[in-house]
């Protein structure tokens, strides 16, 4: 009996052969154990088509809950992957742009020093033309004042050529003061010699006449005889001087307006000279910003390019990431499916 209340129902009970009370009890205890067995068996096929179908429903929500999973796993992947696939084009792109904006900087910053340094060699070149410029000028204006001083000397030459040509006239007239006029022909003679002195070249054929003056005043005090026809001579000669000197002085005066014009376009040149130097000092100070400027951009191109390469190495990451996802997660799901 204890072995029946244990639930071992394959013994043999003893008495069952017997006709007497223990042979009933032993019958009872035989159908007790039929229909326990069979009542075990029945209920161990109910729990069995139970497990089954609690077993078929368990599947069927996991391979539900492995479809789900495999969806929402299969688009998180694919969002991931397809994130990874533009995030290391862009990476490669921004790297790729890093790059050559690295060489047009560099490119464009070597060419602004080159300009640089081209401005600052005109700059110094425009000094020194300015500095040309002023000594033109200073010599200019000096070469105006000495033509200016040459036009008051011819025009007091030629005053005095005039003066002399007077006394030449009233010598005609004064026999008697010939060796009067003798010695003052001899000093405007001496005077004229200074003069066309002073007068350098363009006074020479001057001297010639006031040595000629001088030689007929010394034979008219030795020979009044050709007093008169001296004198003459010394008229014409007088004249032919004074139109000489007149011409000499319109000429020296025409210098002096060349001279004075030169003057006024020296000094407008110098001004537009100092204009462009000052333009051109300005310019060398932009092109210098330009190439410190740029060469801040070749800089900050070098660390986007290695911000990028450091995201294209992410990049590189998150696919590796993606794909081993996948495979554990295609592990996973097998393993539930199964």
């Amino acid at each position: 009996m204890r072995q029946l209340a244990a639930g071992q129902f394959d013994v043999t009970l003893p008495g069952l052969g017997r006709s007497d009370e223990i042979g009933d009890m032993a019958q009872a205890m035989e159908e007790f154990k039929v229909r326990s067995r069979e009542k075990l068996q029945e209920e161990l096929a109910v729990n069995q088509e139970q497990d089954r179908a609690a077993a078929k429903r368990r599947k069927a929500e996991l391979g539900e809950l492995a479809s789900t999973f495999e969806y929402a796993v299969s688009g998180v992947i694919d969002t991931m992957s397809s994130a990874s696939t533009e995030l290391e084009a862009s990476a490669r792109e921004l790297t790729d742009t890093a790059h050559v904006t690295r060489e047009i900087s560099d490119n464009v910053a070597s060419a602004s020093e080159e300009a640089s340094a081209n401005v600052q060699l005109v700059a110094a070149a425009t000094e020194e033309m300015m500095a040309s410029a002023s000594e033109i000028g200073r010599q200019v204006e000096q070469s105006t004042e000495i033509a200016k001083g040459a036009v008051r000397q011819a025009e007091e030459t030629d005053r005095r050529m005039k003066q002399l040509s007077a006394a030449a006239i009233k010598v005609g007239g004064v026999v008697d003061l010939i060796a009067t006029i003798a010695r003052q022909t001899n000093l405007l003679a001496l005077n004229a010699t200074i003069e066309a002195a002073r007068a350098g070249g363009a006074g020479r054929g001057f001297a010639v006449v006031a040595v000629e003056v001088k030689s007929l005043a010394t034979q008219t005090a030795n020979a009044t005889v050709e007093i008169g026809e001296r004198i003459a001579d010394i008229q014409a000669a007088t004249l032919e001087s004074v139109s000489a000197i007149t011409d000499i002085g319109n000429s020296i005066g025409r210098i002096s307006q060349i001279a004075s014009a030169v003057a006024v376009a020296i000094d407008q040149q110098g001004a537009v000279t100092k204009d462009i130097a000052q333009n051109i000092q300005r310019a060398a100070a932009m092109s210098t910003a330009v190439a410190g400027n740029i060469r801040q951009v070749a800089q900050k191109a070098s660390v986007t390019g290695a911000s990028s390469s450091q995201v294209l190495t992410s990049a590189n990451v998150l696919a590796r990431t993606s794909l081993r996802l996948k495979v554990e997660a295609d592990d996973f799901l097998a393993g539930i499916r199964s």
